[in-house]
């Protein structure tokens, strides 16, 4: 190591001449120390893309995230009023000497950054504020029962429709005489004269009505002015005109008149042309007897209580019958049971019933529920006057609640399950009667974005609407654009934020990014690629360059070659991780990185270290077949899965591997095997070598652990091991401690004071709680008794500090530890520090772990199906080798391996390639390949890039 560092230093010099010098084009840091980072400078030019990169745990996110952004938020936070700072959390200084030229942060990472089931990808991208603005401005209200459009007449509407009767004709305009609560009919007289009125006018149906004055009807008595003023056809005579030509003044006029008649008329008024032909109007928003709302954005927002359906309360879902739970397997028909309910000793009579009555209409009783059409199924649970459906029974169930069983019965389907209202749309009715263009907002949300991208780009729309709607569309059609750029055109708006992988969600963040327009600011990413095929990495880049050309510093921590090509800038971090690394190795552009003789990406950009596919491909004999795979977008697919190989699922992102994998293989591998688990997606059958497999493991990039005294060492049960050997140094045998004392999960070692945490919380009520260090430990979580006990001259403190291969240098000579964690190391984890608590592990990180501890536990569990969704997520070239033999370790110790994955390096290295695509969403799910991976077609989209 002392060589290469020999060598870096007159290269530091030379690759930063212009580190002192003017800094108005680039971003100077003078003296990194962040967690591994040895008092490095570097300097990221300005308004460039920018990517860093290097060996997992060499530093790249100390650089970016821990430093650069850091630094730059604690800048803004200073900025603020002390008022404002006072409900911050206090931004500590991060530990590096100075940064000079730097511009506002904003680091987009993979987290899932919200869990409420209120937050959509319309509502984190902002289209769906936009919608709403759009369907509030120009949307036209329809009515359900009449189909016709409701629409308020005003003042000009009467004005116009007046102006353009012909000459000569004789108009009367009217409205409705109503006779308030409390007052007798001569009262309502005299008020109206009051007013200024002075005739009423009573229509005849077919005839010319009578006109009345008011003041001979005041001399009549009460009971002849009952029987001379029917209630349904009198109206006050509001004004009298003749049709002419008419000047500015007779058109004020009218125009008051029409103003005092809607006002008299509560908002309701008539023309009587020519003592036959009747015209009405209404300034109210109503029409076939209903009041609508009028569109405003609230209307169109279920998280307003305002415009949430109040069923379901915007959450489009309710407690009610669980169509799943009722029909459990959908591949059985009627005939044979799919009805669960249905059966028992007087409940069969609802199958038998349905039976008999289905010959009178042709119903298919001996097809599968699953290939029943859409009206057949709606069928099944409405019924018809033929036969009683689902729906039927269960009202005849909800009459019998009083009985025991029957409340039994029905707790047994109930779930969560579409609102009946809203039909999980989630805003109320009113809103759904508003469209644009023939659809509603619901309708909008449920399509996929490139779908919906389209139908935008189709819309036609009047003179006026276009002038009012030209800023919104905008807006829109940008944001959708941007969607598509990143790779997400399969989402919808309605797809839920906590349901997106960290990766998607990331690359949304992107987008609203994007849509604010911001300029000289500094844009971090960590590793937006993702979860994205290399062909959708092309468009990702496009974008990055977007964000750039707006007068932006764009930062990319990431891995991938096509990256590093396009890239105007690269800093390589290294050598090697954890303590090995946390040096700049190299910086420059695409040529320099692959010039540089240190720099171990340069080598893997260059071809001089290579993962090169293996040799021999492995054969296999036994596989498990899954029929008929039809849940989300696939398409009714049979695929066969080899077992006691490396198979790798690919294809475009959206084209339903995680669906085949994740929710269909997965959980039905675990119910027949008699694990709890998830639903199972819709599928026909699994057979094959079930039997060959003893368990199915998803090893996946949830936290290894919840607690905040979770870590890789003791998740690989290491520290079990290492307790043990501190329980035999000669001071604890002393004083008596056992390996108890060396645990911070029980009382008797650990600081009393902290509980072994090593920092106490203080809660803040409203504010974010503050974490201090415990004042009696001083963070070092042990009784000072305990760490008095030695081994090679650390203490147990000490021993949880350091990485795991430091950790493999300092165990040399204990073979039972050294056992447990060389597989961190193997799995490219040598830099993780083995006290590290759980929860500042990357997903990417915490899967290895897992993977980990697998390859600690040896032979002794029969065959396992391990199932891997992007294991390759934060690994470097370097790393991605060493994960490969962790695969081919535990295929050799008789597993399976089963990997979802993008990165063209692995599809090369496995012995069985399942494409899916060739496109997303509706246009995926379909088997494109499946064979080895040197046969793959080129034109499929993985093809053309392996």
């Amino acid at each position: 190591m002392g060589t290469t560092g020999k060598v870096k230093q007159p290269k530091k010099q030379q690759l930063i001449p212009s580190a002192p010098a003017p800094h108005a084009d680039a971003i100077f840091i003078k003296g990194a120390r962040v967690h591994n980072l040895k008092n490095i400078d570097v300097s990221i030019p300005r308004n460039k893309l920018v990517v860093v990169t290097g060996v997992s745990g060499s530093g790249k996110s100390s650089l970016t995230i821990d430093t650069l952004f850091a630094e730059g938020q604690r800048r803004y936070a200073e900025s603020l009023s002390a008022y404002a700072r006072q409900f911050m959390a206090r931004m500590d200084k991060p530990d590096v000497d100075y940064i000079k030229g730097l511009c506002p942060a904003i680091a987009i990472e993979q987290k899932v950054i919200t869990r409420t089931p209120r937050s959509t990808v319309g509502s984190m991208t902002e289209i769906y504020d936009y919608l709403r603005l759009l369907f509030a401005r120009i949307g036209k209200t329809y009515s359900p029962i009449s189909g016709r459009i409701v629409k308020k007449d005003d003042v000009s509407d009467v004005v116009a429709t007046i102006s353009a009767l012909n000459t000569g004709d004789r108009v009367l305009m009217l409205t409705p005489f109503r006779q308030h609560r409390n007052r007798d009919i001569k009262e309502e007289l005299n008020i109206l004269l009051q007013k200024g009125f002075a005739r009423l006018y009573v229509s005849a149906a077919g005839e010319t009505g009578e006109t009345l004055r008011i003041e001979e009807l005041l001399e009549m008595t009460d009971k002849a002015l009952k029987t001379k003023l029917p209630a349904s056809s009198t109206f006050i005579l509001v004004d009298r005109i003749v049709v002419k030509e008419f000047d500015e003044d007779d058109l004020h006029r009218i125009a008051d008149s029409v103003g005092t008649a809607f006002y008299e008329g509560e908002g309701g008024m008539e023309l009587e042309i020519n003592g036959t032909k009747k015209l009405s109007f209404s300034n109210r928003f109503e029409l076939d007897g209903i009041t609508f709302e009028e569109p405003v954005p609230n209307l169109f927002s279920f998280n307003n209580p305002f415009g949430a359906c109040p069923t379901c309360e915007g959450f489009s879902q309710v407690l009610g019958i669980d169509a799943d739970l009722v029909i459990p397997d959908r591949r059985l028909s009627i005939y044979e049971g799919a009805v669960a309910p249905w059966k028992g000793e007087k409940l069969v009579w609802w199958k038998d019933q349905f039976i008999k009555g289905a010959k009178k209409f042709d119903f298919p009783i001996h097809k599968p529920v699953i290939d029943l059409s859409k009206q057949q199924y709606k069928t099944l649970w409405e019924g018809n006057e033929h036969v009683q459906g689902i729906n039927d029974f269960f009202a005849e169930v909800e009459r019998n609640l009083y009985k025991v069983q029957y409340r039994v019965l029905l707790s047994r389907y109930r779930g969560r399950t579409e609102c009946p209202d809203c039909k999980g749309y989630r805003v109320r009715k009113e809103a759904l009667y508003v469209k644009v263009g023939d659809r509603h907002i619901g309708e909008l949300c449920e399509m996929p974005v490139k779908d919906l991208a389209e139908w935008f780009d189709r819309l036609e729309l009047n003179a006026h609407e276009q002038q009012i709607a030209k800023r919104i569309l905008i807006e829109i059609r940008h944001r959708l654009r941007t969607l598509m750029d990143v790779g997400l055109g399969y989402l919808t708006m309605a797809r839920l934020a906590n349901s997106l992988s960290g990766g998607e969600s990331q690359r949304i963040q992107l987008t609203r990014s994007l849509g604010s327009n911001l300029t000289s600011s500094l844009y971090i990413l960590d590793e937006p690629s993702i979860g994205l095929h290399a062909r959708d990495t092309q468009r990702l880049i496009r974008v990055l360059k977007e964000l750039r050309d707006l007068g932006n510093t764009v930062v990319v921590v990431e891995h991938d070659e096509m990256m590093m090509r396009e890239a105007d800038h690269i800093i390589d971090m290294g050598p090697l991780a954890s303590h090995l690394g946390g040096e700049v190795v190299a910086a420059g552009d695409y040529q320099a990185l692959i010039e540089d003789e240190d720099s171990l990406t340069g080598k893997y950009l260059k071809g001089e270290l290579a993962i090169t596919p293996p040799a021999i491909v492995r054969k296999w004999t036994r596989s498990l077949i899954l029929e008929g795979a039809r849940q989300n977008n696939l398409q009714d697919l049979t695929v066969e899965f080899p077992l006691g190989v490396f198979t790798v699922v690919s294809g475009v992102s959206g084209s339903g591997k995680t669906t085949l994998v994740k929710q269909i293989l997965y959980p039905a591998m675990q119910k027949i095997k008699g694990e709890p688990g998830d639903k199972v997606g819709l599928h026909k059958a699994l057979k094959g070598d079930i039997d060959a497999i003893t368990q199915v493991e998803l090893v996946d990039q949830n936290p290894i652990g919840k607690s905040s005294r979770s870590n890789p060492v003791t998740y690989i049960k290491a520290y079990d091991e290492i307790r043990d050997l501190y329980a035999q140094q000669p001071l604890s045998k002393l004083r008596g401690f056992q390996p108890k004392h060396f645990s911070f999960n029980v009382d008797g070692g650990r600081c009393d004071t902290c509980k072994g945490e090593g920092e106490q919380v203080v809660e803040m009520q409203f504010l974010a709680d503050v974490h201090l260090t415990c004042e009696v430990c001083h963070g070092r979580r042990f009784k000072e008794e305990i760490l008095e006990v030695r081994y090679r001259e650390k203490n147990i403190y000490e021993i949880l500090g350091m990485s795991v291969d430091e950790a493999l240098e300092f165990f040399k000579d204990e073979a039972a530890i050294l056992q447990k964690i060389k597989p961190l190391s193997d799995v490219g984890l040598g830099y993780v520090k083995l006290g590290q608590s759980s929860d500042t592990l990357s997903g990417g990180e915490a899967q290895r772990v897992k993977l980990a501890s697998f390859l600690g536990k040896g032979r002794a569990q029969g065959h396992i199906l391990f199932i891997f969704d992007e294991p390759t997520t934060g690994l470097h070239f370097h790393d991605i080798r060493k994960l490969l033999a962790s695969f081919n370790a535990l295929i050799e110790q008789g597993h399976t391996i089963l990997v979802i994955e993008h990165n063209t390096d692995v599809i090369k290295s496995a012995d069985w390639v399942i494409d899916l695509g060739p496109e997303a969403g509706d246009a995926g799910g379909n088997l494109v390949y499946a064979g080895i991976p040197s046969k793959m077609p080129k034109n499929s989209n993985t093809g053309k890039f392996l």
